[in-house]
């Protein structure tokens, strides 16, 4: 492991983020049909605050293509990235000029990736920015027509916008668009590309770069500079998490295969590892109060529940529980003690008590559901769930199942995103569309 000794921290941009946090939270925006404030101010990375996929507010239950939709943007291209929100803006890729279609890719030379911004009221695309590529990718034809080339989701704060385009690098934007400093991660690819999304805490952008270096690394990001790298990555898909650690430092936690590890997010230093699923890992890890849940779609320990805060092997002292269910992309969401989370085949949603692993409920999801990509989210008791191609289900989050509305698909576009919170609507990709969801006022 190669690690570097991180710059020193400075409080007044701690104060400076958290007076942009707290001032974006104020902000009232005229919704569809009449006025209304955030609930949440801010949908800031990939499933949001924490990475929880978990928002405020009261968006709809119901939706098809003639009602609730506030407003929809076409998108010049595809993409399985998320939107992400700060105030008024609406921020989101894609990606054209090589695999538009199996039929016909192009080149892949003439790959392009776009950062789109939209205004959050009005639908109004205010301004794109186009990042060729660098790197070869890899090709079309094999894995990659499944989601395609802009996988992972910005995160952005009150200084600008941050993107990861695989090996073609990092990209940091101010709010108006205009370049601020590229970094790379690494220049290596993979037949089923890249799909981790950067994570912002304190000075640092935090990227899971197994793809492009076998590496965790993190950036300045004011200055894009390498602060440290974890080395050694396999089989790590997933976007990692951050959690409190004793003594006050915080912990990355993410999910490789065979284990779950635990890195100080000042050094980079490995603190800890639970030993996990022997299988690649691609949901998303989440925490709460210190408990930090990792789930696989395959292997005998699909589900695996660890204590933060260890030193060394933790497996037999902060190993809370392990289980066969498990997810092989969508990541799970939390609510009151219990994870909800569907597998990828789309087939059956399930609930496990958080405390002990034990199976609450299986339940089979609406009509022909089909693939799961997308992560779920949870807002105002519910439960969130689309799938690629079968619309979406909206689920009570609650250890009883209870199928509250079953939504068709938006257009035939597949849907591989998740889904943001904003207030009292939901925003949503298709690879053709972005859309707003939103009660008729």
């Amino acid at each position: 492991m190669k690690t570097k000794k991180p710059e020193s921290k400075k409080a007044w941009r701690f104060e400076k983020r958290r007076r942009a946090g707290t001032a974006a939270t104020a902000v009232a925006i005229a919704a569809w049909g009449g006025a209304a404030a955030f609930a949440d101010g801010v949908w800031p990375q990939f499933r949001g605050p924490g990475g929880m996929g978990a928002g405020e507010g009261n968006p709809p239950a119901q939706w098809d293509t003639a009602s609730h939709v506030a407003w929809k943007a076409e998108l010049p291209g595809a993409g399985s990235s998320s939107a992400v929100v700060w105030g008024d803006a609406v921020y989101l890729t894609c990606h054209t000029g090589y695999g538009a279609s199996p039929e016909n890719p192009g080149k892949r030379e003439d790959l392009v990736r776009h950062l789109l911004c939209f205004g959050l009221e009005d639908a109004q695309l205010r301004w794109s920015r186009e990042v060729p590529s660098t790197k070869a990718e890899a090709v079309y034809e094999s894995r990659m027509h499944w989601h395609g080339y802009a996988t992972s989701t910005p995160a952005v704060d009150e200084d600008g916008v941050y993107c990861f385009f695989g090996s073609s690098g990092v990209y940091a934007f101010t709010h108006d668009g205009e370049p601020r400093w590229t970094a790379s991660a690494g220049e290596g690819s993979h037949e089923w590309g890249s799909a981790s999304s950067p994570v912002l805490h304190e000075d640092l952008v935090l990227l899971n770069a197994f793809v492009e270096s076998g590496s965790m690394v993190a950036l300045d990001r004011r200055t894009g500079k390498e602060v440290w790298r974890y080395e050694g990555l396999r089989e790590a898909w997933n976007t990692p998490v951050v959690v409190p650690g004793p003594g006050g430092r915080s912990e990355v936690a993410l999910g490789v295969w065979g284990k779950i590890v635990g890195v100080d997010a000042a050094t980079g230093s490995e603190l800890w590892s639970c030993a996990a699923a022997d299988w690649y890992i691609v949901a998303s890890p989440l925490a709460r109060d210190g408990v930090i849940y990792s789930l696989s779609g395959k292997g005998f320990e699909a589900a695996t529940a660890v204590r933060a805060g260890g030193q060394g092997d933790v497996t037999e002292t902060r190993r809370l529980w392990q289980t066969r269910k498990g997810s092989n992309v969508s990541s799970p969401v939390l609510v009151d003690g219990h994870l909800y989370f569907a597998h990828d085949q789309g087939s059956f949603f399930y609930c496990l008590d958080a405390s002990t692993g034990a199976l609450v409920y299986q339940e089979r999801l609406p009509g022909r559901f089909g693939e799961v990509y997308s992560s779920p989210v949870t807002a105002s008791g519910r439960i969130y769930l689309f799938s690629r191609r079968g619309g979406s289900a909206v689920i009570a989050a609650k250890p009883e199942y209870e199928l509250l509305a079953a939504n068709p698909q938006l257009d035939p576009s597949p849907v591989n995103a998740s889904p943001a919170v904003v207030g009292d609507s939901l925003l949503i990709r298709s690879d053709r569309f972005l859309y707003r969801l939103a009660e008729k006022k």
